[in-house]
């Protein structure tokens, strides 16, 4: 045996530990129907297109001293061994002593995200594989002070960081936004690389995030800057992320404004000055530094924030220039941003509450963590959107609780993420009040939150 899978089925006659399948790595290709207990479901799953590479991302014990290239060799072994897997899979348990003493983890990362969201049988032995070794540091952000100030400007992340780790793969999108930033940091990196001349091809190294409240802006800038820095590992030794805190940076003193941003982007030009180091810029809320100049000028806005626009924009263009550099900005209220900056971003992308299709993925990582914790026992099988799509949706036992969970993702439809991640500890809390519960049990309850919710938004709104 080659290890402890971690997939988000739930197995029948192989052996289970602590939410992981313990599948024989000779045999993975014929258990893929018994991880769900569906004969035959394997043959609907489609193969891995061989021109995509596999990323395999490996954690390292924090305080091992094993050498990357040593551990690479060892997880490339194991991964030939293993044969075959299924999807997005994790490796935590080792029988390689090696491994066993210096790796927590093996994680093949993202193929959903190149197969649009659907699960493929992929053979290691003939894909092309990136193997990416990294620790996470343990230290929470440090604040950032400017000189003479009294108030925290930013917050700094050493990445990869241990409070970002796991954000990027609980971010569920409906379309392949995650991917799309991906590849735009791919082709930054490109271009950068072959010396293109900025002055014939523009690209400012901005991405913009935009839409309501509560969908994963600020986390997906977090999680991304984290993603890049582990993908990256070979080029850059370590990765840091400065939150800036917008509203920190409107001095109570008139015409400081402007001064302020340049100190905090002069901080930053000193963490750029490294090579070796990729650096994100995370900017939240990037109204409250970027409010349009024409308020300003109509005299809607006082005249320090037409100062502190400029500073930013020419901030922008000045630390752009550096090939380890990426600028995250977030925003909810799109038409309050000065079109220059706007004009700046390589992509804006708009990022609105989730599908059913989404909500669907939300909920279903959220109860197989309760069943891992035993919270929901005994487990039982919540089947994906394409399994259950090759069973054209039929209702039967093994199928029962997925559909019903499926139901309750279509009434959810309006919800934001953020709400949607509360919903399993506010079901519990409001209707169960158990140590253990039953799944049909706890799906009965958890539509009876989503019900609450929006009588709760319905009577809010009749208050304003």
């Amino acid at each position: 045996m080659a290890g402890v899978l971690e997939n988000n089925g739930y197995s029948s006659g192989n052996t289970r530990v602590n939410g992981s399948v313990h599948i024989p790595a000779q045999n993975m290709a014929g258990n893929i129907g018994a991880l769900y207990n569906i004969q035959g479901l394997e043959e609907a799953l489609p193969e891995w297109e061989l021109g995509y590479t596999v990323y395999v991302e490996v954690l390292q014990h924090s305080n091992s001293t094993a050498k990357t290239e040593t551990i690479s060799e060892h997880v490339l072994h194991l991964l030939h061994k293993l044969g075959t897997t299924v999807g997005d899979t994790k490796l935590t348990s080792f029988d390689d002593h090696f491994l066993s003493q210096h790796v927590i983890s093996v994680a093949v990362c993202d193929t959903e995200l190149q197969s649009g969201h659907k699960k493929t049988l992929i053979d290691f032995t003939k894909s092309k594989l990136k193997v990416s070794v990294f620790q996470l540091n343990e230290e929470g952000p440090a604040a950032e002070e400017l000189e003479d100030e009294e108030f925290a400007a930013a917050n700094h992340w050493l990445l990869p960081a241990a409070e970002i780790e796991g954000m990027w793969e609980n971010l569920i999108f409906d379309s392949s936004i995650k991917l799309n930033l991906l590849n735009y940091a791919s082709t930054t990196l490109l271009f950068s690389d072959a010396k293109i001349d900025p002055n014939i091809i523009s690209w400012n190294r901005v991405v913009l995030l935009h839409g309501p409240p509560g969908t994963g802006k600020t986390s997906l800038c977090k999680a991304l800057a984290q993603k890049l820095c582990i993908r990256l590992s070979d080029r850059y030794k370590y990765g840091q992320l400065v939150e800036i805190n917008s509203h920190s940076l409107f001095s109570r003193w008139f015409s400081e404004s402007g001064k302020l941003v340049m100190k905090m982007f002069s901080k930053i030009q000193e963490l750029v000055s490294d090579p070796d180091s990729l650096v994100c810029i995370l900017i939240d809320e990037v109204e409250s530094l970027t409010s349009a100049r024409k308020s300003a000028l109509a005299g809607t806005e006082p005249s320090d924030a037409i100062r502190v626009v400029n500073a930013l924009l020419t901030q922008i263009d000045i630390i752009k220039r550096n090939p380890n550099v990426l600028i995250l900005a977030t925003s909810n209220i799109t038409e309050a941003i000065d079109l220059a900056f706007i004009d700046r971003a390589d992509i804006k992308q708009y990022i609105g509450p989730p599908s059913a299709h989404a909500i669907f993925i939300i909920f279903t990582s959220c109860l197989t963590e309760l069943m891992k914790k035993g919270v929901i026992s005994p487990s039982q099988h919540i089947l994906p959107l394409d399994a259950l799509e090759a069973m054209k949706f039929k209702e039967v036992a093994v199928t029962a609780p997925s559909l019903f969970l499926l139901k309750i993702a279509k009434e959810s439809v309006g919800l934001s993420g953020r709400t949607l991640r509360k919903l399993p500890f506010l079901a519990h809390a409001m209707f169960l009040q158990t140590s253990h519960v039953s799944l049909p049990d706890f799906l009965t309850a958890l539509q009876q939150i989503v019900i609450k919710q929006f009588e709760e938004r319905e009577s809010l709104s009749k208050d304003t």
